[in-house]
Order: C-alpha cells, then structure tokens, then sequence
C-alpha cells in the first residue's frame, strides 16, 4: 500500500464514540492544547472493558468519562486501564480511573517510573541542571525565568499512579477478550512506548508512534543532555515496518484511523533526514540552539512551545554529533556552539 487511506469518513463527535471493530470502540476526548483531540481506546473484555489511554486528568476529562461509563460502556466495569506511554494526555486520568474501578494499571517500566519521577516534580523549582541546558542552548535571561515559571507543570494534568503496575514489555501477548494483542515497543518520542497489535484482525493501536498527519515530538532534556532520541526513533520506524503489515488498520492517538502504515513511516523518517540536512546547511558557521529556530521551524517560536522546539532542536544535533557530521564546543559563557565537521 503505498498511500495513506483513511478507514472512515466521520469521526466521532467531541467527548462521543463510534465503532472501529467488532469490540473496539473509539472515543473522541478533547484537550485543552493546541492538539485539541485525543483518541481512546475501548476494548470489550467479556462482560467489561479495556480502556487504552485516557486523557488529561480535568474535571472536563472526568465528565466525558461519567458520561461514557453510562453511555458506551453501558454501566459495565473497565477491567484494565492501558496507558501507552508516559504523557499527560495519555497516562492523566490513569490512576483516577484504577481508582474508580478498583483496577490494574498497565505501561512499560520505562514509562510507569518516569512517570512517577516527573509528577515527584510538580511544585518543585527549576533544577540548576534544567537552567544550565537552556543557557547552553542559547536562552536569554528572560526566556531563562519563563522556563523556571512553568518549570513541574506535568503532574498537574496527571492524576496521582497507583503504587504498582503491570509492566508490559516488547513480545509480550496480551490476552483482552478473545483477542490477543501483541506488544510493540517504540522508543524515541518515549523511553519505552508501547503500542498493541491484533495479528487475527491486524489492527494495530498506536499512541503517538505512529500519526498519520503530524509527526511526534522528538526531544532531548535536561535529565539527559546528551541523549540520542531522534537514533531510537529512526530503529523504531524500522522495527515497526519489518513488524507490521502494509496493509494494518492503524488507530492513532490523534487524527483518523487509516491504512498505508508503510507509507507514513517513510514520510516520518524522510521529515527527520530533511531537518538534519538543514542543521548541517545552517552550521557551515557556529550556530546556537536559538539560532537556528527560524530557520527549521515554520511557526513562530516563542514562550508557549520554545522548550519543546529547543528539545527536538537538540535531538537532531546530538544525532548528528554522534554519526560525526557535528562538532559541539562550550565557550567560557556555558553556551554551546554547533558547526559542521
């Protein structure tokens, strides 16, 4: 399959549901971002449900769930609560649902303890590590106090993890109903991302791995400056196309469902090739983090998205840095300046 074709023409309706599959349904949650939607997962599990991700914990996000256990769920109990990765709009009503009903929650180890390292955050100031990063990225003094205001915003999308888990790791199958569904670890826009594949329907649940419009966040942070997410992500690609049919039926965590898996991740690795050789154009001369924004980036960077523009700025220089095709030297200011080996 060498397009992308979408499986269904409507989608459901804000905080609403609709069929997917025989025992899936797809309900539409809003956020309150940018992104304006995420897509949910429920899964029949003999005479209750599985819920895969979960939204942000708001008293918005609380409502369209009362309401879908009324509604969708028909007053059945979930069974399991499934979160494929550690971001609020994914893992943020995790632990209140476990909570409501009583039950398990599975992730990926990697994920289930950073999680539970960045909600130990909120509240707390800006680490001089944090500090540190951003001013070797070139950050003036008040881009610097801007990143320390809204510095351990994560936990408060995210309600309270229960102090256990299931851990799912990759190859893992997991029996929900009368399917099973086999675990697909992808790493780089997370440390250990889980995604769900149904090989007897070849339906495969995605997250963020896999979107069929936008491309993933991939960013290097403070906790590890010299990390290689955008190397992890270009190894998950290929693993998910050695892995996955052409043909499988792809429910992403945001846009529609679709076919063309193949496809997409060729887009999504040749998006990030393309920035790379930018980075390397633009570092002829020494270059700052900061310097290079208006140059890579489309939209205007400004204090809403420059962490996140910053972290996936990094992401591809440390690739580069690692292959050899960039060099990284500090000056006596603590901020670091990139040229092309």
């Amino acid at each position: 399959m060498d397009k992308i074709r979408y499986e269904f023409d409507q989608r459901p309706a804000e905080g609403a549901t609709m069929n997917v599959a025989d025992d899936i349904l797809w309900l539409r949650m809003p956020l309150p971002f940018s992104l304006n939607h995420i897509n949910l997962w429920l899964i029949r599990d003999t005479s209750s449900w599985v819920i895969v991700d979960t939204g942000v914990d708001t008293r918005h996000s609380r409502k369209v769930w009362q309401q879908t256990f009324r509604d969708a769920m028909g007053g059945d109990p979930a069974s399991h609560v499934v979160a494929t990765h550690l971001h609020p709009d994914h893992v943020g009503c995790a632990g209140w649902l476990a909570d409501h009903f009583d039950i398990d929650l599975w992730m990926s180890r990697d994920e289930y303890l950073l999680c539970r390292v960045l909600t130990a955050d909120t509240g707390k100031p800006a680490p001089e590590e944090g500090v540190r990063f951003y001013r070797a990225a070139g950050f003036s003094t008040s881009q610097l106090s801007a990143y320390q205001d809204t510095f351990g915003m994560f936990g408060r999308f995210v309600h309270p993890l229960p102090e256990a888990y299931q851990r799912m790791s990759d190859g893992d199958s997991i029996r929900f109903g009368d399917c099973r569904w086999e675990v697909i670890v992808g790493r780089g826009h997370s440390p250990e991302h889980a995604c769900l594949y149904d090989p007897q329907r070849n339906i495969l649940i995605a997250g963020d791995q896999l979107l069929p419009t936008i491309s993933p966040n991939v960013s290097v942070w403070p906790t590890e400056p010299l990390a290689n997410p955008l190397g992890d992500w270009f190894s998950s690609l290929d693993t998910l196309k050695e892995r996955l049919p052409a043909d499988v039926l792809v429910l992403p965590a945001h846009g529609k469902p679709f076919r063309g898996a193949h496809h997409r991740l060729g887009q999504l690795a040749r998006e990030h090739e393309d920035r790379l050789d930018q980075l390397l154009d633009i570092c002829q001369d020494p270059q700052r983090v900061s310097d290079m924004f208006s140059s890579i980036y489309r939209s205007k960077i400004d204090d809403s998205n420059r962490i996140m523009a910053t972290g996936e700025a990094v992401a591809h220089l440390n690739y580069l840095c690692d292959i050899g095709s960039m060099t990284a030297e500090t000056d006596d200011e603590h901020v670091t300046w990139y040229r092309r080996s």
